[in-house]
């Protein structure tokens, strides 16, 4: 089993991580060059979009929107323009991710269109995720889709022995007729709802998760060995330690910090790595696998590995007093925290612990000096690492996250805050480090590079993030002057106010998100120039890529960089990137059933929540408590005319004045859960709103007059 990314709780979680190392000796330095962020604009070949044209659906917004892309995109015009869809006619089936639609595009801004759909090229999905129900006269499928309001009949003899409540795979069956509900044939049975597996299975099968890996590619896993010295260098004398969650079974980085003996008040870091690039050799039936998992997939009771547990748990984890291959870089800081110097090769290391996060905060806080490990140092090395961050002003948002423990039949045990140390902080800091060294050291060598960029936010969403702001007396620069330095200027005025969580949700909207390209854009979250992952190629295809491209850079093997990779990093790009998303897709949406099964036993409950987004058709609520997350329909709000202002995320009752605005306290009553969908509703009690406040404002949209059920 392969492990959850160790830093979490941030806008740029995902965006830090681990290294390694390999044979042939050899190592690398480089002194780099001090500068700001330099967002270079990607390619003057701005391709624009015709007024009608097929687009794919790929997912649903924040609002409840599907989400889109052009079917037709030249690849040579970069990543391809975000298309919302324009909500369906009332009573039409909501549009599904795989659809193919053809549809009318509006210009909404630099790169993004509004689509209204003409017509549904691809109706019928291809299969379909339900639940098998048994009826007197007919038996059905309900959708787990929440989107997907139609059941589906099964004929009799297509149900494939099916069980009342079981999960089934099922296609559509070609009929005559269209009257009525449509036939569909039950393919595969995944279990019983509600048994340990069932709700991870539904998000695994929803998104196409590869589940099993080619009998080749376990064939070359359960072939692999341990690595030799060789002319590895030797750090085994070294004492390496590797800090993870109290669950984790692999362990893919580790970490040393001594004081720099050549620079007063420096300190030496190293960063060490597994060594996948050993055992995955560019066009291998493993590689193969890995390039098309892309990433690892991440559930509250299960992973779907990148890499066959042989390797995940095996091979490629630094357990403590093994020997295990590592692609490294030595690090120099001086007594700010820049990085002076740093220098890659590939060893042979044997780690000297195994610690948690929190032994190594309670290690820290009792200054316990931990028999040797370098634990003091670790924390001086990463005191001085945090003021460069600050000093170079990132973008950190620290917003609450919610960690699912379930029991041993399955079922949700307990939902509590995810706590962030500065352990975890600590090991963020040398991983970000690390992953800016490896991006140097590829241009340094004019070698390709899979970099992690983040686009700044683009001027329909920063404007959009001015308005919000300038109701609360807040500026920002001109025009695109924005740095990240900025955002945070504005979160730390405001922070432990009650206006805090609003404040992080709307910035936190207002970004774009990160992606992989062999392009480099620079990373505005981080404010870096140039950033790349590198530090966990267990997980991620493209630390793999990076390692490779180092291998070859320094020459330190012969299981480098492939010239057909090369060819085909953009498509790999776009591909990684899409596999992330589709994870994050899945592991949320898994997370959302969860918490639905763990509160459908408490509806008619009131709870403590948070308005957590305004839309025009209603309103999303957190609930404190646990996290879970629904909607409160337009028709259930109070009688009146309400007005919607997007401007200041907003609902507004013309006649009674009262205000319902993101991030504000309410009281709530559930009164629908669904575990098959994941779908919640909520009441909010007219007990908790608040009264019209005095700020800044202009014209909502459209006023709606509630109805109410």
């Amino acid at each position: 089993m392969a492990k959850k990314d160790k830093h979490r709780g941030k806008t740029t979680a995902r965006d830090s991580g681990k290294p390694s190392h390999r044979e042939s000796g050899g190592v690398a330095q480089h002194r780099p060059s001090t500068g700001g962020v330099q967002h270079r604009p990607s390619s003057g070949n701005i391709q624009h979009l015709p007024d009608t044209a097929i687009v794919l659906i790929t997912g649903t917004g924040r609002d409840g929107d599907a989400l889109a892309r052009p079917v037709a995109w030249e690849r040579s015009a970069g990543q391809p323009p975000m298309i919302t869809m324009h909500p369906e006619k009332h009573g039409t089936p909501a549009l599904a991710p795989g659809e193919r639609v053809l549809v009318r595009l509006k210009p909404m801004g630099p790169g993004r269109y509004e689509a209204r759909t003409l017509r549904r090229v691809s109706e019928t999905p291809g299969r379909i995720l339900g639940v098998f129900k048994r009826g007197h006269t007919e038996n059905r499928i309900v959708p787990t889709d929440r989107r997907s309001k139609a059941e589906w009949i099964v004929p009799a003899g297509q149900d494939a022995g099916a069980e009342p409540d079981e999960i089934v795979l099922a296609e559509p069956v070609p009929q005559h007729l269209h009257l009525g509900l449509k036939p569909a044939r039950i393919l595969e049975r995944l279990g019983k709802l509600g048994d340990a597996r069932s709700i991870s299975l539904i998000a695994i099968h929803t998104h196409d998760i590869p589940q099993t890996f080619p009998d080749a590619a376990l064939e070359e896993a359960k072939k692999a060995r341990g690595v030799r010295l060789g002319s590895r260098i030797d750090l085994r004398g070294i004492p390496l330690i590797t800090i993870d969650g109290a669950d984790a079974r692999d362990f893919d980085d580790a970490v040393f910090a001594e004081p720099d003996p050549d620079t007063a008040g420096g300190f030496r870091l190293i960063v060490a790595i597994a060594d996948v690039a050993h055992y995955v050799k560019p066009g291998s039936a493993l590689d193969h696998a890995a390039g098309i998992r892309g990433n690892s997939v991440y559930f509250p009771d299960r992973v779907v590995p990148m890499l066959p547990e042989a390797l995940s748990n095996g091979w490629c984890s630094l357990r403590p007093n093994e020997d295990r291959g590592c692609l490294f870089v030595e690090m120099r800081i001086d007594p700010s925290g820049r990085k002076t110097s740093h220098r890659f090769g590939r060893g042979l290391m044997r780690s000297a612990a195994r610690m948690t996060y929190e032994d190594v905060q309670a290690a820290e806080d009792s200054h316990d000096g931990s028999a040797g490990l370098p634990l003091v140092h670790l924390y001086a090395a990463f005191r001085a690492l945090l003021a460069a961050r600050l000093e170079r002003g990132t973008l950190d948002l620290d917003l609450p996250e919610r960690k699912v423990v379930l029991d041993d039949r399955g079922h949700v045990a307990s939902v509590s805050p995810r706590p962030r140390l500065d352990s975890h902080r600590l090991i963020e800091e040398f991983m970000v480090l690390a992953n800016v060294a490896a991006a140097e050291e590829l241009e340094r060598l004019q070698r390709p590079c899979m970099y992690r960029v983040h686009a700044p936010p683009s001027d329909e969403k920063l404007e959009a993030l001015r308005g919000f702001l300038s109701t609360l007396g807040i500026s920002l620069p001109p025009g695109n002057q924005v740095h990240p330095r900025d955002f945070d200027r504005v979160l730390r005025r405001f922070a432990d106010t009650p206006e805090s969580q609003m404040i992080s949700e709307v910035m936190l909207r207002s970004q774009s998100q990160a992606a992989y390209s062999p392009d480099n854009i620079g990373h505005f979250g981080l404010a870096l120039p140039r950033y790349a992952h590198f530090t966990s190629p267990i997980r991620r295809y493209a630390d793999l890529l990076v390692h490779r491209a180092l291998i070859k850079g320094i020459k330190l093997g012969r299981d480098g960089l492939s010239d057909e990779q090369i060819a085909e990093f953009p498509d790999i790009a776009d591909r990684i990137t899409e596999t992330e998303r589709r994870a994050q897709t899945a592991e949320r949406e898994a997370i959302d059933r969860y918490l639905t099964a763990f509160m459908s036993a408490r509806i008619g409950g009131h709870f403590a929540a948070r308005i957590s987004g305004v839309t025009r058709f209603g309103l999303f609520v957190t609930v404190t408590e646990t996290g879970a997350s629904g909607i409160v329909p337009f028709g259930s709000l109070p009688d009146d005319y309400w007005q919607f202002d997007e401007r200041e995320q907003t609902l507004t009752g013309r006649r009674t004045q009262k205000v319902y605005r993101l991030a504000q306290e309410v009281e709530v009553l559930l009164s629908e859960a669904n575990p098959v969908t994941g779908g919640m509703v909520f009441h909010v009690l007219e007990s908790r709103t608040e009264p019209k406040r005095d700020a800044p404002s202009r014209a909502g949209a459209p006023g709606k007059r509630s109805r109410r059920r």
